[in-house]
């Protein structure tokens, strides 16, 4: 198992092929993103002082877009709820159980660098939802997520402009992501 002290900023970079001259141009982000990875143990402190923490379980990064709504909180929250990332143990089969058949916690942390791209060199946050109707969003998010769910199992922090240190005990080298598809976004017209 391996300790990580940090999450570092996840963005999404424009990339310029040689190949022929073709030009790929990064995908616009079109709504609420999660990164979840399994923990063995993790803990969010600020000023040294532990705020949050879980045993084993799901540490999720959630990204809040400008567009989100309702609808794109529940397709999270019913999608991390239900990945089966653990293993069964009665029947030996890998990937076969999610969070809630094995009775683990999961640790939500906010985390508005999800939504950001890099616009030349620079990081661009312009599509996260702004902070005065963020926090009342992922309050929303948190409490989907504790009545879908135990609610004494579902930890959170958001404190957006607190420095934080994320600490995690990894559970094997599995990380994963969801995004709501495009299909599914709910865009302004």
């Amino acid at each position: 198992m391996n300790a990580v002290s940090a999450f570092s900023s996840i963005a999404t970079i424009s990339a310029k092929s040689t190949k022929l001259g073709n030009t790929r141009k990064a995908q616009p982000i079109r709504g609420m993103r999660a990164v979840v990875q399994r923990v063995a143990a993790a803990s969010v402190e600020v000023d040294g002082r532990v705020v949050s923490e879980i045993g084993p379980g799901l540490v999720v990064l959630v990204g809040v877009h400008e567009s989100d709504s309702d609808s794109d909180a529940d397709y999270i929250c019913r999608k991390v709820l239900n990945m089966r990332l653990f293993p069964n143990e009665n029947s030996g089969r890998g990937w076969d159980q999610n969070v809630m058949q094995r009775n683990y916690e999961v640790l939500l942390v906010s985390q508005f660098t999800l939504c950001g791209f890099l616009k030349g060199n620079k990081p661009d946050f312009h599509v996260a939802m702004p902070p005065q109707t963020a926090k009342p969003f992922y309050a929303s998010l948190v409490e989907r997520f504790q009545k879908s769910y135990n609610p004494s199992a579902i930890k959170d922090f958001d404190l957006p402009m607190a420095y934080r240190s994320v600490w995690l005990m990894m559970d094997q080298l599995l990380c994963s992501s969801t995004h709501i598809p495009q299909s599914e976004c709910h865009l302004p017209e």
